[in-house]
């Protein structure tokens, strides 16, 4: 029996081979169905679609590779390198004459979605090459192939860097049509001879680069056709309006050049290249020249797709320009599939179709698949809906039905309500509730309207005075009183609740009877009282916690600079007479302590600025580098609250100069956020503007009632303002004084020369070189018999027999 043959090392390599094919094509496999299963969750993936479509060509499944990429350019344009491999894979895998057709729509789509003169050159080669009519040189391929390169002119034909090469192969396509005309036939000769003349003469107008090599090839081919010309002269030969047409572009493309220059930089990032191309779009279109604008927008957007800002640039500039309505459709089609999330594209598309008089299905078409897609903000959509409301209304006249205006009013309400601030929702329930009482002649629908709107945010103030100001608008008086009751109890934000009720009272003075009036200011006036009452005491807990943060702020401040300026001021060793050991501090903090029951912040504040200035003036701090402390008396000073939270000091100062006389404003701001409180002092020179001060309480600043009243010292203030005497403490003695007065101190009150002023009630807040603890004496102290210290009984006995 023989042995079985050995497998060579060929027929092992061919194994491997083919199971490392096999294995490579399961996990490309396994590849496909993974992203299959990921366009199926995510169809508008961009990057998903290119993955997909460049696993499919590795794996030669034609059919499912078309269908991918149909399916990708439902939802986004496909760039000209795409539809260059799309037209590639199809010739190679099924070119044939029943095929061609559907190659060449194939390159009409891609042609149409971008400029790119490489697509271009290709789709003209594969028509020339496989168009039977074409290639056979029949009139109607020789027909259909000059208007194939015409348009390619048209598109493609100014662009400054590769549009030579369309004009080259045009040229070149009709010097082969010349070549096969017969030498007996010079009529069709002549005429074909002056077709390639007049190519060479438009390209020599039109700015592109290598002009002078054209100008050197259209002077070779005209001795060729045996027109002699010098070859050293530039222009020997050459018609003079051709020379007058090179001159004239040869300047332009050196004017672009620069431009040309800095957009064909390689290492240009994406951003680098914006800016390029806005500038050399700015500049073109100072040229004036329409066509080169267009050409150069579509090169921008050709290489920047995803650019907002050349896509609302482009379609801009064509609104203002061309107006042609074919031109206006493509780009804002391709404008709105590149960028579709910028909305601003979207209204201007509904502008513009609306403009060109388009139909109402295409603009429906448009509207509905911009609601379809992703906004960043809810206003984006409630501007759409808008803007398609507006087309409505504006089309009304042309035999559109109300039903149409009502349904996008319905779909707005429901798909935006929910995000929409309240300001934006009154809005667009405004705008509806009119269009329906105007256009729609329903007045019960707009009341529908309102009464929805009062259901969503009944506690705006605005809402209720618009509804009812239609009612007044359509005349009736009865609904518009009926409002009034129902919202005069409400409680509105700011003065909001004063004004709904002054304004009933108005109405039925302007409009009701004495009746109606007197119910209306018997219902109000209650009303107004407890508002009143209310807002007092709202303000009173303002003005408390407003002074209670500055209290604390300036105790604690007062306090550091008193430390400070004393430490700073004495010398070494009074530092260390007039600092007691911590347990003397601890004593003084406590003897302090019982002094003082009942006192308002405001009063500490006050009492701890009076004894810093008098300290201050004993230890000699009255040098100009010193800051002087900022010490209010209120003497003449009013209150301000209900101010408007924008107001700041400067409406303060403007709302008091007709009556002049305020020296000081003080604006109460929040510690934390630095924001407006609402609340101010305002200081006045003498009583006199003060009183007029308090007569502007109530009048508006920046539309607000602000109320005004007289800032009142409490009475334990004024004891304190009253010296020394008043208050019933003992002036204590202070080592080291120089009897120099505390800048500030009050000009009817002298201090003695070795007395220390303490106001209040208590000393807490003096500093510690004035107070001294009970049982604190220093080193220097001295006995009045000035003997020094007792060395036995009798020396005591003696001292006490003198006193």
């Amino acid at each position: 029996m023989p042995e079985a043959a050995a497998p060579s090392d060929s027929d092992s390599d061919s194994s491997d081979s083919d199971d490392e094919d096999d294995g490579a094509g399961g996990a490309d496999e396994l590849r496909i169905q993974a992203l299959e299963q990921a366009l199926q969750a995510q169809p508008l993936d961009y990057e998903t679609h290119v993955q997909y479509i460049q696993c499919l060509r590795k794996s030669g499944n034609i059919e499912k590779l078309r269908a991918a990429r149909e399916e990708m350019n439902k939802y986004f344009p496909l760039t000209p390198k795409m539809w260059q491999e799309w037209a590639k894979d199809e010739i190679t895998l099924r070119m044939s004459e029943e095929s061609f057709g559907d190659i060449e729509k194939l390159y009409e789509r891609g042609v149409q979605e971008y400029l790119s003169i490489k697509l271009w050159r290709d789709y003209l080669d594969f028509v020339e090459e496989h168009d039977p009519s074409v290639s056979q040189c029949t009139p109607s391929g020789l027909s259909k192939m000059r208007d194939l390169f015409e348009r390619a002119i048209t598109a493609g034909g100014l662009h400054v860097a590769e549009g030579s090469k369309l004009w080259s192969a045009y040229r070149e396509y009709e010097m082969a049509i010349l070549i096969t005309i017969t030498d007996g036939n010079d009529e069709e000769k002549a005429k074909q001879v002056q077709r390639i003349r007049t190519l060479f003469h438009r390209q020599l107008s039109v700015p592109l680069a290598e002009m002078e090599s054209t100008l050197s090839e259209y002077k070779s081919w005209e001795a060729e056709q045996g027109n002699a010309n010098d070859p050293s002269s530039n222009f020997d030969g050459v018609p003079s309006n051709v020379i007058s047409a090179y001159k004239k572009a040869n300047d332009m493309y050196n004017e672009r050049k620069q431009y040309e220059d800095q957009l064909n930089d390689a290492g240009a990032s994406e951003a680098d290249k914006l800016q390029e191309f806005l500038k050399y779009l700015k500049f073109e279109e100072s040229s004036g020249d329409p066509a080169r604008v267009q050409v150069l927008y579509e090169r921008a957007v050709s290489e920047l797709p995803v650019s907002k800002d050349l896509w609302i640039g482009y379609t801009s500039y064509l609104d203002r320009s061309l107006k042609v309505p074919s031109v206006l459709r493509s780009v804002y089609y391709r404008a709105t599939r590149n960028c579709t999330w910028v909305s601003e594209l979207w209204v201007h598309h509904l502008l513009s179709l609306e403009r060109i008089h388009s139909s109402e299905e295409e603009l429906r078409g448009v509207f509905e698949r911009a609601v379809q897609c992703s906004f960043a903000t809810v206003q984006e959509y409630l501007n759409l809906y808008l803007t398609r409301v507006h087309s409505l209304r504006r089309r009304i006249s042309d035999g559109l039905d109300f039903q149409l205006i009502r349904q996008t009013f319905t779909d707005a309400e429901e798909f935006l309500s929910p995000q929409l601030e309240t300001k934006e929702l009154l809005r667009l329930n405004a705008y509806w509730a009119k269009l329906e009482l105007n256009l729609g002649k329903d007045p019960g629908a707009a009341r529908g309207v309102w009464e929805n709107t009062i259901k969503k945010c009944g506690s705006v103030l605005e809402v209720w005075q618009q509804y009812i100001s239609m009612e007044l608008e359509m005349g009736h008086l009865r609904e518009a009183r009926s409002l009034y009751k129902r919202c005069y109890s409400k409680r509105f934000a700011g003065s909001g609740s004063e004004d709904i009720c002054h304004a009933w009272i108005r109405f039925e003075e302007e409009h009701g009877t004495l009746d109606d009036y007197d119910l209306a200011v018997k219902k109000v006036t209650p009303r107004l009282k407890e508002l009143m009452v209310f807002k007092s005491q709202e303000e009173a807990k303002l003005e408390a916690y407003s002074l209670n943060d500055n209290s604390t702020a300036d105790d604690s401040s007062q306090k550091r600079k008193a430390s400070k300026m004393a430490n700073k001021q004495q010398p070494a060793a009074k530092k260390r007479k007039e600092n007691p050991p911590k347990s003397a501090k601890s004593s003084d903090v406590q003897g302090s302590k019982t002094q003082k029951v009942g006192e308002s912040t405001r009063e500490k504040v006050e009492a701890s600025t009076e004894m810093k200035v008098d300290s201050d003036s004993r230890t000699g701090n009255t040098g100009s580098n010193e800051p002087k402390s900022s010490f209010y008396t209120d003497k003449c000073t009013v209150f301000v609250s209900n101010i408007d939270l924008k107001a700041n000091e400067d409406d303060l100062r403007r709302f008091f100069s007709d009556i002049g006389g305020a020296t000081a404003i003080r604006l109460l701001k929040d510690k934390f956020t630095k924001k407006s409180r609402g609340l101010a002092y305002v200081d006045f020179s003498d009583n006199k503007h003060l009183e007029a001060a308090l007569r502007k309480n109530k009048q508006k600043l920046l539309g607000k009632k602000v109320s005004i009243a007289r800032s009142d010292p409490s009475k334990s203030k004024k004891s304190r303002e009253a010296g020394p005497s008043s208050t019933g403490h003992d002036n204590l003695p202070q080592s080291g004084d120089d009897g120099a007065k505390a800048p500030g101190s009050r000009p009817d009150k002298e201090v003695a020369k070795d007395d220390v002023k303490i106001t209040g009630k208590n000393t807490f807040f003096a500093p510690r070189s004035v107070v001294k603890p009970l049982g604190w004496t220093t080193k220097d102290d001295k006995t009045d018999g000035g003997t020094g210290e007792l060395k036995s009984n009798e020396e005591f006995r003696n001292l006490l027999l003198k006193k």
